[in-house]
């Protein structure tokens, strides 16, 4: 394996918390590993969404709900 570049987080006393790679090193660990799963394309996908058409029933209108949200916010 080669050397993988990585930043080092730290909590405000300066503890490690997590470590941060490059997305190719991620990818390359993950293909080490055996854990590579490769995105299948939609055609290939087995839910069929319009199943679920229907199935929400709202009680009021999306975009006035959403307004009503925010207002909420500080």
């Amino acid at each position: 394996m080669h050397d993988i570049r990585k930043s080092i987080i730290t909590d405000a006393e300066m503890r490690p918390i997590a470590v941060q790679i490059d997305y190719a090193d991620w990818l390359d660990i993950e293909r080490s590993l055996g854990l590579s799963q490769e995105a299948k394309p939609i055609e290939e996908m087995s839910i069929d969404p319009s199943q679920y058409s229907g199935t929400l029933s709202l009680t009021m209108d999306p975009l006035a709900f959403q307004t009503q949200l925010r207002n909420e916010w500080p």
